[in-house]
């Protein structure tokens, strides 16, 4: 027999990011020691803030600076004293008032709420966060953007529907993901500046705690931190703001779930226009299949893109609060922040490590434009159209020619048995108007006009 489960806790890591998924900076900002960090930053804020009005004596003010941090509050001594009163960030101001000298701990939290605390941290967080997200979106638009320079001419099919519709270009291709990636980074921005705010103004956000000072220590304590501050607070920041930024986060991991289904595709053996980098020294494809080469980091994005969408559902669910303030958002945001960015980050940059490996087979991609003789098509039409054939004949008359083409050697022939098609255009123009790399409209010039819209021509 087997053997039985353990019904204790276990001390082995659980969720994949402790072990698994996640760089340590993003991983550092959203864990519980980073998460503590900010909120004794918070609190050491407010006591600032209250000594610039006069409402806490200065040095009380700086010996709480002064020990807010992890070398003075211990973590554990705040699990030990959580497990005892069963309130988290009252046993945050307990070990910081224990840490402090004199009567400076007397003043810690001193007409706040837990949740002026707690939202404002997150917003430091946030922000920490974002700043990490935002470097890797730039290393995957220098990926993509030296993609779109160096395959600007290389022509390859355009598929719709999964299949050959008209050629394009690789380089194209890339500079509609630049483009993309791009657009977010813009609306990250925006949301980072309007939605990533604090909060203090005690509870329900009256600031009746704070006196007559309310004002005037919600503006500091947003100097002092950097941080705009919620312009008309409950007892929390309203969590359309957060959502708005979530939303935003979901966008990105789904462009880049999208990029990588198209990486995936093409991968395939049947196409074989691009392939995620290999190490052929070292990396396995299969425990069976010893041939395999397996596009398993963008797999990879594409599965952490699922998962993070996931965290909308709750995220919107947050937003509903009885009154101007109820806890069960409290519980299930402890999942989503430090889960959503985290994934976020990791999609990114695997992303950004996938296109700058890129191979791409130029080759691969004219022989596919071989397989489908008739993939100029419209570029028939439309010169015919021109030369006086009436628009829907001259489609009926491309529509039945490429029933039967094998190559375009018989699209040709099948053409030219037409009269529409005989004459207006002799043997050799209907070559070059068959040629697929002399059909690829403006897509170098495209491509120019998105390098130079996102700052990389």
């Amino acid at each position: 027999m087997g053997q039985a489960p353990r019904t204790s806790p276990s001390p082995e890591p659980l969720c994949p990011l402790d072990f698994r998924y996640g760089g340590p900076e993003i991983k550092a900002a959203f864990s519980e020691e980073g998460k503590l960090a900010r909120l004794l930053e918070v609190e050491a804020a407010l006591a600032r803030a209250h000594a610039r009005v006069g409402t806490v004596p200065d040095e009380a003010a700086e010996e709480i600076e002064a020990k807010a941090t992890l070398d003075h509050v211990d973590p554990e001594r705040v699990k030990e004293i959580e497990a005892e009163i069963k309130h988290d960030l009252m046993a945050v101001v307990e070990a910081l008032s224990e840490a402090c000298e004199g009567d400076a701990g007397s003043h810690v939290h001193l007409g706040a709420t837990s949740y002026d605390i707690i939202d404002t941290a997150n917003a430091l967080m946030m922000r920490e966060g974002l700043a990490l997200i935002e470097e890797e979106l730039d290393r995957l638009e220098e990926a993509l953007a030296e993609l779109a320079r160096e395959h600007r001419d290389t022509a390859c099919p355009g598929r719709t529907h999964g299949q050959h519709a008209v050629p394009t270009t690789f380089g194209y291709k890339m500079a509609t993901y630049l483009q993309e990636i791009h657009r977010h980074r813009e609306r990250l921005q925006q949301a980072r500046e309007e939605e990533v705010v604090g909060k203090m103004m005690g509870a329900v956000g009256t600031g009746a705690g704070f006196g007559e000072d309310a004002f005037a220590i919600e503006e500091a304590v947003g100097d002092i931190l950097d941080l705009e501050m919620e312009i008309a607070p409950t007892q929390i920041v309203a969590r359309d703001r957060y959502n708005e930024l979530f939303a935003q986060l979901v966008n990105i991991v789904t462009s880049l779930e999208k990029f990588a289904t198209e990486i995936r595709n093409l991968q395939r053996n049947e196409i074989g226009e691009a392939a995620e980098g290999f190490e052929e020294d070292s990396q396995v494809g299969s425990s069976t299949m010893a041939q395999k080469k397996n596009p398993i980091s963008s797999e990879k994005v594409c599965g952490l893109a699922r998962t993070a969408r996931a965290f909308l559902d709750p995220a919107y669910a947050n937003a509903v609060q009885w009154h101007e303030r109820d806890l069960a958002n409290s519980s299930s945001e402890r999942f989503i922040l430090p889960h959503l960015f985290t994934l976020t980050h990791e999609a990114l940059s695997v992303s950004a490590t996938v296109f700058r490996d890129l191979q791409v087979d130029p080759e691969r991609m004219k022989d596919n434009l071989e397989l489908t003789p008739t993939i100029t098509a419209e570029r028939v039409v439309v010169q015919l159209a021109e030369r006086g054939v009436p628009r829907q004949r001259a489609h009926e008359v491309v529509r039945q020619a490429s029933l039967d083409a094998e190559d375009r050697a018989s699209f040709r022939q099948a053409l030219l048995a037409f009269d529409e098609v005989d004459k207006v255009v002799d043997a050799d123009q209907l070559d070059a108007w068959l040629d697929p790399t002399n059909y690829l409209g403006m897509a170098p010039q495209l491509v120019d006009r998105v390098l130079a819209d996102t700052g990389h021509a």
